[in-house]
C-alpha cells in the first residue's frame, strides 16, 4: 500500500486537477503517516496530515476512527519528548496545541497511548513530505485494513462478539455461541477494525466499513446539531415530551373514563 500511494497515477492525476483550480499556499505542506497497533501491526492505516495540523487535531482523528470508549486521557511521545492530553500534566510534559511541522521529519517515528489503564499503543511513521497538498481537512484517511478474519473459538464460524473477561481463551465468539457464553451478556464487545477490540468498554466508531473517513474541526457542530435534532424533534420539543403528549388524558376523557368504570 505504500507503494501503491506513492506512485498512485489516479492520485496523481486527481490531486493535479485540484490544485488548478486552488491558490497555491506556503502553508499547503502536508506529511504521509503510516499508522499501526504497535503490538498488533495488522490494524493499519496510511492517512495524509497537515504539516499546520497541531498533535490535538491528530489525536482526535485516532480518537474517532480507532480508540475512543470513555474520555481517557492520552499521549504522544516524539524524538524523547512527551506530550498529554489535557490540564492534568507533570513536570516535563507538554500539552497538544503545538503544529506538526515543529515535530515531525520524513522517516521519523513516534508513538501515541490512549488510556493509561488499559492501554492501546500505536506506531506512528512519517513515510514522506509533500509540498502541494490539496487535502481540504487536518487529516484525511487514504487508505487502511480491511477487517482480519476472527473465528469463533467454539464453533469456526466468523466470530461477531469478544468476552472481554476470556478474551485470552476462548472469548472470540460468533452471534450464536455468543447467546450461550457463560460469562454473561455484559461482558461482551462487538468485534471492531481496530486494536482497541475487546478493550475497556470500547464498540467501534459506527463507521468501520467507511472508506471515506475525513476530519474537520467544523465537522463537531454539524454531529451535535444532528444530535439535538434526534433529541427534540423538529419543532424543539423533547421527545420525551412528544411521547408523553401521546399518553396525556385531557380533563373530560378523564371523566369519561372513570364514569364508564363506576356503571360496570
Amino acid at each position: 500500500m505504500t507503494k501503491h500511494l506513492t506512485s498512485c497515477k489516479a492520485r496523481a492525476t486527481s490531486e493535479a486537477a485540484l490544485q488548478k483550480s486552488r491558490r497555491s499556499s506556503k502553508n499547503n505542506k502536508s506529511f504521509h503517516i503510516l499508522v499501526e497497533g504497535r503490538y498488533l501491526p495488522e490494524y493499519w492505516m496510511h492517512l495524509e496530515v497537515k504539516a499546520k495540523a497541531t498533535l490535538d487535531d491528530l489525536d482526535e482523528f485516532l480518537r474517532d476512527i480507532w480508540l475512543e470508549c470513555c474520555g481517557h486521557m492520552s499521549a504522544f511521545t516524539i524524538g524523547g519528548r512527551t506530550f498529554i492530553s489535557g490540564p492534568e500534566r507533570e513536570s516535563g510534559e507538554e500539552g497538544f496545541d503545538i503544529e506538526l511541522d515543529k515535530l515531525l521529519t520524513p522517516k521519523i517515528t513516534f508513538y501515541h497511548e490512549y488510556d493509561f489503564g488499559t492501554t492501546t499503543d500505536l506506531t506512528l511513521k512519517v513515510l514522506s513530505e509533500r509540498e502541494d497538498s490539496t487535502s481540504e481537512w487536518p487529516v484525511q484517511l487514504l487508505a487502511r485494513n480491511e477487517a482480519p478474519q476472527i473465528n469463533c473459538d467454539i464453533c469456526g464460524k466468523p466470530a461477531t462478539m469478544v468476552c472481554t473477561q476470556c478474551i485470552e481463551e476462548g472469548g472470540w465468539l460468533c452471534s450464536e455461541c455468543a447467546e450461550e457464553h457463560e460469562c454473561g451478556e455484559d461482558m461482551l464487545l462487538p468485534v471492531t477494525n481496530s486494536p482497541r477490540v475487546g478493550v475497556c468498554g470500547y464498540t467501534g466508531n459506527g463507521d468501520d466499513e467507511d472508506d471515506d473517513l475525513d476530519w474537520e474541526d467544523e465537522d463537531d457542530e454539524g454531529f451535535f446539531d444532528d444530535e439535538e435534532d434526534d433529541d427534540y424533534g423538529e419543532n424543539g420539543e423533547d421527545d420525551d415530551d412528544l411521547f408523553a403528549d401521546d399518553l396525556m388524558f385531557d380533563e373530560e376523557d378523564e371523566e369519561d373514563l372513570f364514569e364508564d368504570d363506576e356503571e360496570e
